[in-house]
C-alpha cells in the first residue's frame, strides 16, 4: 500500500526538479502545472519509469479514486489518505480553494463530493494531505507536504460561517429561492422571473510557507525543498519498515525531528509533530 512516508522517500533518494522538461519530453504534459500533478501521481505510485499502459494500470492499484479541478479532493490512495494538490507560482501565495473550505479530515457525507468519490471505496473519514507546489514556468521549487489536521480547523468553524452567511441571505424578503451546494441561489430576482443569483464562496487559506515559517528558513539558492509536517501521532500510525526507512536516510540536508505547532483549534495550546526536511543546493 502507498502511503506519503514512501513518496517521501522516493522524492529524497531521487529528485526531479525540472518536472515540466521531465513530462513533455514523455508526452504526458503541457504545462507546469499538469506536470505538477503527473509528478505527485508517479510519486505515490511508483511510476516514473513504466510504459504508459502499465503505469495506469498501477495508478488502478495504488488509488482508488482520480478526481477534478473542481470537486475535492484530487487523489484517495486506496486504503489510505486523501489528497488535494495546490500550485503557486509565488512562494507565499495564499492557496485558492474556491467553494471547498479547508479540511482537518475528509468525510464522504460532503456535499462537495462526487458520488464517484463517495463510492470509490468503503470510507466514512479520511486523513487529507494537502500538497502545495511553488512553481516556476518549468521547475520545482518547493513541494509541501502537510496534513489537513495540522493546518485546518475542525469543520465546525466553517460550516458555522457558511450555514450563518446561507441563513441570512434567505431571510430576504420577496425572492424564490432554490436548493444548493453553494451559499445560495436565489430565483426569479426581477419583476420578470428572469433573472437568477447564484452566491458562492471563494475559499482562501494561507500558504503553510507562510504559516509555518517559525519553523523552517528559506534560501533563495536552494534549488528545490521538500517540506513535511505530521502530528507524531499520524507518524506512528505508519508501518515500522517505512519508519525505518526515512529515520535511517543519511544524505546531506536531510532532516527528520520532532517539532511544535500551535493547535489550529486553539493557538494557545502546542501539538506534537514531526517535521522533515530536503534540500537540494
Amino acid at each position: 500500500m502507498s502511503n506519503l512516508l514512501k513518496a517521501i522517500k522516493s522524492i529524497v533518494e531521487n529528485p526531479i526538479v525540472r518536472v515540466k522538461d521531465y513530462y513533455v519530453g514523455r508526452n504526458r504534459a503541457n504545462s507546469v502545472g499538469e506536470a505538477l500533478e503527473n509528478y505527485v501521481k508517479d510519486v505515490f505510485a511508483d511510476s516514473f519509469d513504466l510504459p504508459e499502459m502499465e503505469r495506469l494500470a498501477q495508478f488502478s492499484r495504488v488509488f482508488s479514486y482520480l478526481g477534478n479541478q473542481n470537486n475535492p479532493p484530487d487523489i484517495i490512495l486506496r486504503g489510505g489518505d486523501a489528497i488535494e494538490i495546490k500550485k503557486v507560482q509565488n512562494p507565499t501565495s495564499a492557496l485558492a480553494l474556491n467553494s471547498s473550505y479547508p479540511k482537518a479530515k475528509l468525510f464522504s457525507d460532503s456535499p462537495m463530493l462526487t458520488k464517484a468519490c463517495k463510492s470509490c471505496e468503503d470510507w466514512y473519514e479520511k486523513d487529507i494531505i494537502y500538497i502545495v507546489g511553488h512553481t516556476t514556468d518549468a521547475d520545482i521549487k518547493y513541494l509541501w507536504f502537510i496534513y489537513g489536521d495540522c493546518f485546518c480547523a475542525d469543520i465546525e468553524v466553517y460550516e458555522r460561517i457558511k450555514k450563518t452567511i446561507s441563513s441570512g441571505i434567505r431571510e430576504i424578503p420577496d425572492v424564490e429561492f432554490t436548493e444548493t451546494n453553494e451559499l445560495g441561489k436565489v430565483k426569479k430576482v426581477d419583476p420578470l422571473g428572469i433573472t437568477d443569483l447564484r452566491i458562492r464562496g471563494m475559499w482562501h487559506i494561507d500558504n503553510p510557507h507562510r504559516v509555518f515559517s517559525y519553523l523552517t528558513k528559506s534560501n533563495a539558492d536552494t534549488q528545490f525543498q521538500l517540506l513535511c509536517l505530521m502530528k507524531t501521532e499520524k507518524f506512528q500510525t505508519f508501518a515500522l519498515e517505512d519508519k525505518t526507512a526515512l529515520l535511517d536516510i543519511e544524505k546531506e540536508n536531510y532532516s527528520l525531528k520532532e517539532v511544535k505547532i500551535k493547535n489550529p483549534n486553539n493557538p494557545a495550546q502546542l501539538m506534537d509533530c514531526i517535521l522533515i526536511t530536503f534540500k537540494v543546493i
